[in-house]
This record gives structure tokens, C-alpha cells and sequence, in this order.
């Protein structure tokens, strides 16, 4: 070869790659199989000590994978696959994999070859790219075999909110368009006790059935749906001409929201329990953030029956601030608890603030007579010492009114 740097990687091949079993083995569960099975575990060891030969042949002359080294790497993939690894898993190898070739490489390196490490360093990353990309391909395409539908959309679904490099191809396998950008959806469910494993996978299947986007129920009281925002198609695919004006844009946008409205009503229908549902959109590089925030906006928004739209932080921000100052909320939570002397106070008020304190409307909606509204509202005073209808009341009560409707004080 020519060079320190390649002969002492190429003395230390067959250290590395059992050190690198013994670290998959230590750090990830699903492969603790190398540690019992001796057929998988000389596999596993074949193949690491391959991966690193095969880098010394090419890396030197900036040579690119084969398609034949290729194809081997997704059937490596597939295999794991077939071990039961997850995605997850399948994430924390390639991950560690990378790691440690490049530590491997840096602790061969001396200062004179700079030169070699720099040439091994641009093909390991250009050409571990690809590697990646086929180990996904054939893990992917085992499992699209092997495991349900529903499961597989929930691992791209876990990709995509974990800002994960290889959601792009999940989406693929499960048959869905990569989006640019994402609206993330999140329904909580209240009630006790949560629905089981086995009717939350029922109802995920049932709504996959009629909206085919990024579904899944990663915990007991939550139910997650990503609907493709703004444009329907991952950032490298053109736009068409026709489809770069406003009013385009404007219909993707419109389009989304519908979507979103349609999915958060049949959860809503199929969960049978009440619901509230916050949302917030964000490119799929940081669709993690949306999701916190969406989650957050879930816990202020109130909870409904039946869901009737995904509620955004410009809806809920007030409470979501009060939520963070726990004397705030402890002051607003004695507030409710003297409302609730009266007779049905907070309901009144949430109806009244509900039709902007417009009398005929809210007692209509009440279904009582305006004088019946007029006694509520000075009870009201009379409890809280607060008017209503003024500036001041519009802030403490309307506040306390959607505190109290997110089940904030009741869990």
C-alpha cells in the first residue's frame, strides 16, 4: 500500500472489527444475540472485518464502492433484519459504526500522513453515505416482508420526529411521498385507564386506511399524525413551473389544514374518549422541535368530546406561560375552585367568552334565558370580585376558562 497510515489499519483490522462486535453487544440490546449465537456472532465479525478491507483497497485510490459491495452491505441489512432488529437499533449500529471507523482512523494517522488521512477521510464519507443508504435499503425491504404495515409506518414516523437522516427512505418502503415539511399533530387522550397496546394498534390500522401520512401512538395518552405541509414533496424533487405562485402555496397550505382537520375528527371518533389536539409545523430537519412544541400546545388546549379543530400556540400561548409559573396557575387554579361554588359558572363563562360575550347568543347556546345568563355573571362578580365583561375579567377568567378545560387542574 504504500503508506503508514494504510498498513497499521490494515494490521489492526481484525482488532477493530471485534471491537466493534463487542461495542454493538455492550451498547444496543437487539444485537446482545452475538453474545449466545456463534453463527450470527462469526457473521457479524466476517462482515467488519470485510467493511474494513474493502476500505483499504478502495479509499487509497479514491475508488468508489461497487455495486456488488454494495448490494453485499444491504444484504447485511437484511439480515439483521431478520434477527428482529428495529430501526432504532438499526440507527444506534450505523451510528456507532461510523464512530469508530473514524476513531480508527485518527488513532492510525501520525502527522506525516496527512495527506493519506485526508484521502481516506473524503472517500470514507462520501462512500459511507452510500453504505448507509444500502444497509438501510436492505434492512428496509426485509422488514417491509416481515413486519405489519402499521409497524412500519410507526418506525418512519419515529424516524421523522427523531429528525432522522433515513426517514426518506421508510417513506419509500411504506409507499409515501418524503415531505419538505411537516404540520405534527398531536391528540391527547384523556381518560383511565389508557386505551391497551392492542386497541391503540386497531385504532392506528383503522386510520391508516383512510389517511396515508406518518401515524403512530408512541405513548399510552398521545396519538401522533404528521400531514405533509406547504408542498408534498421532499426537498430534491422539482416543483413543477405551475406550482411556484402564492396561490399555489396557499392551496398546499389550505389542503394541509383540511387534511389535519379530517384526521384529528376521525381520532377523535375512533378514540371515543376526550380529546385535545395541538399542532405546529416544521421542516423535516427539525420536526423534533415541532413535536415538542405540538405536545405542549396538546396540554394547554382544552379538551373536547369531539375534537373539532387542532388547536396552534397563537391559541394557547397565554396558558401556556401561566402553565410555566406555578404561582401564577396556583392563584387562577383558587379562582376556579370558587367559581365552582356557583351553579355551572365556568361553563357559562367558557360559552360566554366562547361567543366573543355577546348575551342573546350565549344564553341561547346555553339554552337558558338572558336574565338566567345576567344572574350567572353577577354571581360571578360577586364570588371573584372581577367583572366579566371588562378588560381585566376577559384576562383572569377567559384564562382561568381554558386552564380548567385542558383538565389541567383535574389530573
Amino acid at each position: 500500500m504504500g503508506s503508514h497510515l494504510f498498513a497499521e489499519l490494515a494490521r489492526r483490522t481484525l482488532d477493530d472489527a471485534r471491537h466493534e462486535v463487542e461495542v454493538y453487544g455492550q451498547e444496543i440490546p437487539e444485537y446482545r444475540f452475538v453474545e449466545h449465537d456463534g453463527r450470527r456472532r462469526a457473521e457479524a465479525l466476517d462482515y467488519a472485518v470485510w467493511l474494513r478491507r474493502r476500505t483499504l483497497d478502495l479509499a487509497p485510490e479514491g475508488t468508489p464502492l461497487a455495486q456488488e459491495d454494495l448490494d453485499h452491505i444491504a444484504s447485511m441489512g437484511a439480515s439483521r433484519a431478520r434477527t428482529g432488529m428495529s430501526a432504532a437499533s438499526r440507527r444506534r449500529v450505523l451510528g456507532l459504526h461510523t464512530n469508530l471507523m473514524l476513531r480508527e482512523i485518527q488513532e492510525a494517522s501520525g502527522p506525516e500522513n496527512t495527506d493519506e488521512l485526508m484521502r481516506v477521510m473524503v472517500w470514507f464519507t462520501t462512500q459511507g453515505t452510500r453504505g448507509i443508504d444500502a444497509y438501510t435499503r436492505g434492512h428496509a425491504a426485509e422488514q417491509k416482508r416481515r413486519l405489519p404495515f402499521v409497524a412500519r409506518v410507526r418506525a418512519l414516523t419515529t424516524a421523522l420526529l427523531a429528525d432522522d437522516s433515513l426517514a426518506p427512505g421508510l417513506a419509500r418502503a411504506v409507499g409515501m411521498s418524503p415531505a419538505a415539511s411537516y404540520e405534527v399533530v398531536v391528540v391527547r387522550v384523556a381518560g383511565r385507564p389508557a386505551p391497551t397496546a392492542g386497541g391503540r394498534e386497531a385504532i392506528v390500522e383503522a386510520l391508516l386506511t383512510h389517511h396515508r401520512m406518518p401515524i403512530a401512538w408512541p405513548r399510552a395518552e398521545e396519538l401522533v399524525a404528521l400531514v405533509p405541509a406547504g408542498q408534498d414533496r421532499a426537498p430534491d424533487t422539482p416543483r413543477p413551473a405551475h406550482d411556484r405562485s402564492a396561490h399555489d402555496r396557499s392551496a398546499h397550505d389550505r389542503a394541509a389544514r383540511d387534511r389535519a382537520l379530517a384526521f384529528v375528527r376521525d381520532a377523535g371518533e375512533a378514540v371515543a374518549r376526550p380529546c385535545a389536539v395541538g399542532t405546529s409545523t416544521g421542516p423535516v430537519s427539525a420536526l423534533a422541535d415541532a413535536y415538542a412544541r405540538a405536545r405542549r400546545i396538546s396540554l394547554a388546549a382544552p379538551l373536547q368530546p369531539v375534537p373539532r379543530r387542532p388547536h396552534t400556540l397563537a391559541d394557547v400561548f397565554v396558558e401556556l406561560a401561566v402553565a410555566e409559573d406555578r404561582d401564577i396557575d396556583g392563584w387562577l387554579s383558587g379562582v376556579a375552585r370558587t367559581l365552582a361554588r356557583g351553579p355551572e359558572l365556568l361553563a357559562t363563562l367558557e360559552t360566554y367568552y366562547a361567543h366573543d360575550m355577546h348575551r342573546r347568543n350565549t344564553a341561547a347556546a346555553l339554552n337558558i334565558h338572558p336574565r338566567t345568563l345576567d344572574y350567572r355573571l353577577q354571581r360571578v362578580r360577586g364570588l371573584t370580585d372581577v367583572d366579566p365583561g371588562s378588560a381585566r375579567g376577559v384576562r383572569i377568567l377567559s384564562t382561568v376558562v381554558a386552564r380548567a378545560a385542558s383538565g389541567a387542574w383535574t389530573a
